[in-house]
């Protein structure tokens, strides 16, 4: 019977989210605690990389975590960015967020619809001649840098954050007692391995999302029962609900 179930993310900020449904509607106990936390780079750990911030004349943002790290970094660093400085965001959520660090002008701020570069990459199309910097996770793979050499944009990859395992207390490993788990990222599954050495499933259902997610686990012999997405259900509060009712 599954009765308490541990998602590894963020709690939801608004009261409309479906893992609220699922827990109302299937009378589950669902906790959110992230196995993962994002970390900034120090201005020492950025500048060995060797990069001048204020070499580029455009910022693509791909998260909200860019753009903390970016502005913090520049600070640190005593960097003023000037005005004229444009930013390219995958959503319009991420180019509000901007508003945090510098004034919302729509003539130098750009954003996506889909969160998929390459929804983006027709507006940086028409700034050819920028020279943009994309502020990326220590883990991430060569997807962008491709789009944007495909179009013979010029850039900078560089890292500014790192995602690294959110350690659990003394507290929290006695009172682990969950009947489900559902994992989003590798790093995620590492991390529980990382926290319970020697760890055994047993009944403990385990849910994946992505290919990536899934592939760590079943390296590590853990047992899949859940995996998103699929055909039928492309997100986890899908999956997780028909997985639910299934096994009520």
């Amino acid at each position: 019977m599954i009765k308490k179930i541990l998602v590894s993310q963020p709690k939801p900020t608004s009261d409309k989210s479906p893992y609220y449904d699922i827990a109302n509607d299937l009378g589950v106990e669902l906790v959110f605690r992230p196995f993962i936390k994002v970390e900034g780079l120090t201005a020492k750990e950025f500048r060995q990389q060797k990069i001048n911030l204020l070499d580029h004349t455009a910022v693509v943002f791909t998260s909200r975590h860019a753009i903390d790290n970016y502005f913090t970094l520049a600070k640190e660093m005593r960097v003023t960015i000037p005005e004229d400085m444009k930013y390219f965001c995958v959503t319009e959520q991420i180019a509000l967020y901007i508003q945090k660090y510098v004034q919302y002008r729509k003539r130098k701020i750009f954003f996506g619809t889909t969160g998929k570069m390459p929804d983006l990459l027709p507006q940086m199309v028409k700034h050819k001649t920028e020279k943009y910097l994309v502020p990326q996770s220590d883990v991430h793979n060569n997807s962008i840098a491709e789009l944007l050499q495909s179009k013979k944009l010029s850039f900078t990859e560089c890292v500014m954050y790192r995602t690294v395992s959110n350690d659990f207390s003394p507290e929290e490993v006695k009172s682990f007692d969950y009947d489900m788990m559902v994992f989003f990222s590798p790093t995620g599954i590492k991390s529980l391995l990382k926290n319970f050495p020697g760890f055994e499933q047993g009944d403990i259902k385990i849910g994946v999302f992505g290919p990536a997610t899934a592939k760590e686990a079943t390296d590590n012999g853990l047992r899949l029962d859940l995996e998103a997405p699929t055909k039928e259900f492309p997100s986890m509060t899908g999956a997780l609900r028909n997985f639910l009712e299934k096994n009520k």
